[in-house]
């Protein structure tokens, strides 16, 4: 999973209004490790695909079949990022 916006032409360390719209990132509130914010970069962009697949559902563009086989999929990227990371493995909440 992609961590990164599309760069804004006018300041490229900073997205678009569109893009912000887009792709929003809420700020990491959680006991800060590095992976732990990587994973909830990963987990925000789990949600906002899930959220492109069902509004493609929803609007007849894609099947129900397709939908469900997507957000399975991300689910398997997801939880593997988890894996990767070490999240989760025996350490306190």
């Amino acid at each position: 999973m992609s961590n990164s916006h599309p760069p804004n032409p006018s300041n490229p360390d900073q997205p678009t209004n569109k893009q912000q719209f887009l792709y929003p990132r809420s700020s990491y509130h959680g006991k800060f490790t590095p992976e732990r914010l990587v994973f909830n970069a990963n987990l925000q962009e789990f949600a906002q695909r899930v959220n492109f697949i069902c509004n493609l559902e929803t609007a007849g563009k894609i099947s129900t079949e397709e939908a469900y086989q997507r957000i399975k999929d991300l689910w398997k990227e997801l939880r593997q990022s988890k894996r990767e990371l070490g999240i989760g493995d025996g350490e306190n909440s």
